[in-house]
This record gives C-alpha cells, structure tokens and sequence, in this order.
C-alpha cells in the first residue's frame, strides 16, 4: 500500500477500517478533558465496557446463591476455567487439554520450570535472551539455584552482534547446535518486551527437536497480538498474562499450554493442589493425587471468578474480532506508523527505531532508542496526551493496538513527535 503522511489519509484508512467499530467498546483515558492517544497496549490494555456487566453477574450470583452458586450461578463456578478452552486455543493454536486459564505469569512460569527444567549431568543449563523481561530473568536464575547448582555458570544469554539490537535466527540455532549436550532448557519470549522483535519460534521449535531439547515461551507480548501455532510447532510449554493485548485488567490471570505429547504423564514432577486431581475423583477427597489429563492436571487452585470474568468479557470480543483479522490491520497499522516514522526528522535526529522493520518479525510494537535527552522527550510527549511506555535505560515504547488504536492515532503521535 502507498502510504500518504495526511490527516486525511489517516481518516480515510478509518473510515474503511471493518474493525473500527471495535473502538467503541473500550474506555479511552482522557488527558486534559480529551481522549488521550493510548499506544500504551503493551503494557497494560484498556477495560472493555463490557466487564462490568460480567463482573457484576458473578457478584449477583454470589449474592443470590452464596456457595451454591459453584453449580448454580449462571457460570457454575466450579468449572469456570472451562469457559476460556475454546478462545486461547483460537490465540494460541492449540488442542482443547493443552490450555488451561489459571495463577499469574511468574507463578506459572516456575510452575512450568519445576516440570520442565530437570538438570542432569552436564545437561543444566538454560537459555534465555540476554534482554528478557527481569522476572523470567530471576524465576530463572532462582530455579537453576534452587537445583544446588551456580546461576552464573548455567545460564546462556543469547546476544545480538556488534552494533546491532535485535537477535538473528542463525544465530540462536548456532547456540542451540554448539550447546545441545550442555542445554536443560530454552526459554524464551517469544515477543521480546524491548525490542518488540517476533522471534522465529517455528525454526527454533525445530532446532530444539533437532537437539532433544525442551522449548518453553512466554508469552506475554506475543498472545493476542500474533498468530501462534504451538501445538503445530511442537513447543513444550508456554505461560502468559492477561492484562497486556488481552485486556483483561492489572494483574489479571494468567494461562499456560502443555503439549498434549505430555497428556498423559502423571509421572511428570509437578507441584499439585486440588483443582489438578481429576474432575472425576476431586470431591471424593482422596489423599493420592491424580492429575487430571492435559495442561489442567498442573492446576493447583480454583477459579478467581471475578478476576476471571474480566478475562471472559476480553475474550469474547477477540472472538468476534478474529485473531486473523486483527493481526491483518495490526500489519498495517503499525506499517503506517513504522513508515511515518522513517518520515520523521525527530527520528533521524534524535532517535532511533530498535524494532524490526519487516512485518513478520514484529508484533503491534515499536520501540524508539532516544540518543539523548529520552525522558524529557518522554515527558513532553505525556503532557501532549499521549500514554506510552519508558523502559531503562532509553527506550520509548508504542504499541498502535488493532482493537481500539485507530490510524489517526497513529499520525497524530508521529505529529506530536516531530513537534
């Protein structure tokens, strides 16, 4: 498409936009009595109007049933979770007993490494980009400690090259192929969270069969933002959170997916709670625990329903949406935004654009690196009504969400920008 750098071209893309009614439906903040361009999706999304009602219809059920409503309740809560099989296996590309909603994402996170990390011999260590996200960086190290064994010495941080910012594939095999006797386990993000770099998780998947080795993601920046395919790909584990491009409010609950290859372990080290023995004898109040088949076996708790019904009322709309749609205008819009910024002699001058430039290595994120002065440019920004995101040490990252974010927010920021 030929892009034109007009408010009038932004409209007109608007205007023939088949998603652009989805806007409507969530709350846009207001900064200074206007509604702010929030491109800050990335790192918490916006409430869909429709939470309240869902929220509310737990509350009247709790109200009106009291315990009862656990098989009661318009929403039995006892099987609550079951309500989001079907739309994470639409985000994720996965088998119905490969997902299940359940904790937060570091909880997850260690959950899935006491499982899957298993060192042995001169297998013990893990992979991880040198640029994850701090949290999976200390569940990391805490759980390589946890074995007895030196966090310095078992972990292998992918690093791009000189001068350059993002990882090339050849690169992380060539780690994979050189280490294979020495790898535990590779985790990784499969959107990186500064760079908004999309890793090729197809190839890697193949490396890591290639090597007998374990692949786990997080999942954080890439779930509802791209299109996944992990029972396809042979990934082992994956883990996620809601609050980001799934909208489903701060802190909101978390999800992992288990390849089905593992179904049917019970033998696998977990740790248990009683939402993980099977539906079929948990009432039964048993002392021997045994997993339920499929990724809810590592449940340990029951549904925080009301958490949980903010995540409902997110996911229907992805349902009518189509993720498939929904990364399409995301292409584009954040295409449109990547070329206006090469327009942009703020950019040339002062900053510099960290995120890939080809759409099928990016997610719904660009991230700027400031060369000087980042905060103030931070600041000022802010103060003009934008919501975005400052990441240490000097990196301002915007995310153009395809269900609320619209072209002209997009070309009123590059404005802004160059202002």
């Amino acid at each position: 498409m030929q892009f034109e750098n007009t408010l009038a071209f932004a409209k007109k893309m608007d205007k023939n936009d088949p998603l652009r009614a989805f806007r409507k439906e969530f709350y846009i903040p207001k900064v200074n009595g206007k509604e702010s361009i929030y491109l800050c999706g990335n790192s918490l999304g916006l409430q869909p109007k429709s939470v309240e009602k869902h929220v509310m219809t737990e509350l009247e059920d709790w109200r009106k049933y009291g315990v009862e409503g656990h098989l009661h309740a318009r929403n039995p809560w006892l099987y609550y979770h079951h309500l989001f099989t079907k739309p994470l296996c639409n985000l994720v590309g996965a088998k119905k007993d490969e997902v299940v909603c359940m904790n937060n994402l570091t909880v997850n996170l260690n959950l899935m490494m006491v499982t899957f990390y298993r060192p042995a011999k001169k297998k013990t260590k893990i992979v991880i980009e040198g640029s994850a996200f701090p949290s999976d960086y200390y569940a990391v190290e805490q759980q390589i400690r946890f074995h007895g064994l030196d966090s310095k010495k078992n972990i292998i941080e992918l690093l791009p090259r000189d001068g350059e910012v993002t990882l090339r594939t050849e690169d992380i095999i060539a780690t994979l192929d050189k280490h294979k006797d020495e790898i535990a386990l590779v985790l990784l993000g499969a959107v990186n969270y500064y760079s908004g770099q999309f890793f090729d998780i197809k190839s890697i998947s193949k490396a890591c069969q290639k090597n007998n080795l374990t692949l786990g993601l997080d999942l954080a920046h890439a779930i509802g933002n791209v299109e996944l395919k992990l029972h396809d790909w042979k990934v082992d584990f994956a883990t996620w959170c809601s609050y980001k491009y799934l909208n489903s409010g701060p802190g909101g609950v978390s999800g992992v997916f288990i390849h089905d290859k593992y179904a049917k372990r019970p033998d696998l080290p977990r740790f248990a709670g009683w939402w993980g023995n099977d539906e079929k004898t948990r009432f039964k109040m048993e002392k021997n625990f045994v997993p339920k088949e499929g990724a809810a076996g590592w449940q340990l708790s029951n549904a925080p329903v009301m958490n949980m019904a903010a995540h409902k009322a997110s996911l229907e709309i992805f349902e009518r949406a189509g993720l498939k749609n929904l990364r399409k205008k995301s292409e584009l819009l954040t295409g449109y935004l990547y070329w206006l910024l090469t327009q942009s002699p703020s950019v040339h001058n002062q900053l510099k654009v960290i995120t890939p430039s080809t759409a099928e290595d990016r997610g719904c994120q660009i991230s700027l690196q400031t060369q000087k002065d980042g905060r103030k440019i931070f600041a000022r920004l802010t103060k003009a009504g934008v919501i975005a995101d400052w990441r240490e040490p000097d990196v301002i990252r915007v995310a153009p969400v395809p269900l609320y974010n619209s072209f002209e927010d997009v070309w009123r920021f590059a404005e802004l920008l160059n202002a």
